[in-house]
């Protein structure tokens, strides 16, 4: 597909990129200083409270988004995963409402995958799309299609591929600005729109400058005004706290928020990770149903449903099986999770498989029945308060060497497979992305930074976390030839280097993030 990139790469794309980058680099860069500015108090004791500034709005009952953009009526299931070319004709066909194309969390982000990525989306909507894997096998386009929403990647991050005038360019603007260059007129030609994810926001500010891009990129693409919807993951706590405000700033273009759950309590440890009351028990326990994700997810339905937004539930990860005990279980506990959340007001849920499609749906069905979504829920019965989204210390469960290896385990063969090209990875039964992997890599660095106390005896020690880690690179390196043993080798240093560090490094803002991506042309 490389001989095609030229298709995705006009001039006249790479030029609405460098206007976008003019135009509003500098505040990207002023917010990503807000955050770190607020990260250091954070680190002094301070704690995130709902914004005294902006009472105003919160207290206005009278603002609404805009109605349903066509195509966005009715997303009881959305389906999210990477827009390679497999899985753009599995997502499409998928009998979910909506496909998360995602450029993010499920995609690493070489050049292939990036601009690839964006051909493929192209080949979608031309329905010129088709893929034989080595078996024979042929996938091809049904005649219903899923509607596409693209999630680039977040303001953190940058596309080195593109540069402009010696820096890289924002990597959000480059995976947004390329597909509403390309695909806007697509998509109004097929009767929706060009509609998008977006993710890692930390507060209104943030949403603030997306709307003033959606604004500036109408203008300049020559499309009505509100023609862009977007809908906003609420995945850091500092954007729980101001979900309001965020469908404030992007109400001529929202189309709700949704609970993202993994990368929520990633933001939690990364936020107050050294504080003890902080502590998280084994990621399996950190259900749900815990009282601070329980506040967090009421409260998400009660702000969209008041201001007649869309309330988008969280992923279930599960990948079928070919043992039906595993399968039967798996599937009981994804069923209960989406009853929690239809029964909560949620107006639709993600899956990461289209095995799950049907289960999602059905649960979703018993409640909707006929009808597009459950706005009409006001859940006025909702109070949540600061206390209760930073009710952390309340989690129930325990810290297990099983769960210390089980995160070792994880974080080290999804960065192997990360290094080689793969952002959406099967393990154990899970779809694991960089969230979960996020998650896993910084529990290791909490509990050992604590010396947290293990169910079965002893504690969370250095010494424990490298012999736990020399097991599991032994465990994956064995057979492998000496590139892929090398390939592994490089995860477990890096998961080394951001696991044992004095201050908890992001990875994916890490110099070993942009090392290990391999040379751009």
């Amino acid at each position: 597909m490389a001989e095609r990139y030229d298709e995705v790469l006009t001039a006249e794309a790479l030029e609405f990129l460098v206007t976008l980058d003019s135009e509003f680099a500098a505040r990207r860069v002023a917010l990503l200083d807000t955050r770190r500015a607020r990260r250091d108090r954070f680190a002094t004791g301070q704690l995130p409270d709902f914004l005294p500034e902006t009472i105003g709005i919160r207290a206005d009952p009278t603002w609404q988004v805009a109605p349903p953009a066509p195509g966005l009526e009715d997303r009881r299931v959305e389906i999210t995963g990477p827009p390679d070319r497999k899985m753009t004709i599995n997502a499409l066909n998928s009998g979910a409402k909506v496909w998360l194309a995602d450029f993010e969390d499920a995609t690493a982000p070489t050049w292939e995958n990036v601009i690839g990525g964006q051909l493929n989306l192209m080949d979608a909507l031309d329905r010129r799309i088709d893929f034989t894997d080595p078996r024979g096998k042929r996938y091809a386009l049904a005649e219903e299609l899923a509607t596409i929403v693209v999630r680039p990647r977040g303001w953190h991050l940058v596309e080195k591929g593109i540069v402009v005038d010696g820096r890289p360019i924002s990597a959000s603007l480059v995976d947004f600005g390329l597909y509403l260059f390309h695909c806007a007129r697509r998509q109004l030609a097929a009767g929706a729109g060009p509609y998008f994810y977006l993710p890692k926001l930390e507060g209104h500010r943030e949403a603030r400058l997306w709307n003033d891009i959606f604004v500036f990129a109408q203008h300049y693409l020559r499309l009505p005004q509100g023609t862009i919807r977007a809908t906003t993951l609420i995945e850091t706590i500092t954007a729980a706290f101001e979900m309001e405000e965020i469908l404030y700033e992007l109400r001529e273009h929202s189309a709700g928020l949704n609970a993202g759950r993994w990368d929520y309590i990633f933001s939690i440890i990364k936020n107050f990770g050294q504080w003890p009351d902080f502590v998280l028990p084994d990621r399996a326990e950190v259900t749900m149903t815990v009282p601070f994700m329980r506040a967090y997810t009421e409260l998400l339905v009660r702000t969209c449903h008041r201001r007649g937004a869309h309330a988008i539930g969280g992923m279930a990860a599960f990948v079928p099986s070919r043992d039906p005990e595993v399968n039967a279980n798996a599937l009981a506990k994804v069923r209960a999770d989406k009853q929690r959340e239809a029964g909560d007001g949620f107006d639709g849920s993600w899956v990461a498989h289209p095995g799950l499609v049907s289960t999602c749906r059905e649960v979703f069905d018993e409640v909707l029945g006929e009808r597009p979504h459950q706005l009409d829920r006001r859940r006025d019965d909702v109070e949540v308060t600061a206390a209760d989204l930073l009710s952390v210390d309340k989690t129930p469960g325990q810290v297990s060497e099983s769960g210390l290896r089980s995160n070792i385990a994880v974080a080290l063969r999804y960065i192997d497979a990360w290094l080689g090209g793969a952002g959406a990875v099967a393990l154990w039964n899970l779809m694991e992305d960089a969230a979960t992997a996020e998650i896993a890599r910084c529990q290791v660095w909490q509990w050992w930074q604590h010396g947290t106390p293990l169910a079965g005896g002893g504690t969370v020690t250095e010494e424990l976390v490298r012999s736990l880690l020399a097991d599991e690179l032994a465990t994956l390196t064995e057979g492998r030839d000496a590139a892929e043993r090398e390939r592994g080798e490089q995860a477990a240093r890096i998961l080394e280097e951001t696991a044992l560090a004095e201050h908890l490094p992001p990875f994916f803002t890490t110099p070993a993030y942009a090392r290990h991506l391999g040379p751009r042309r």
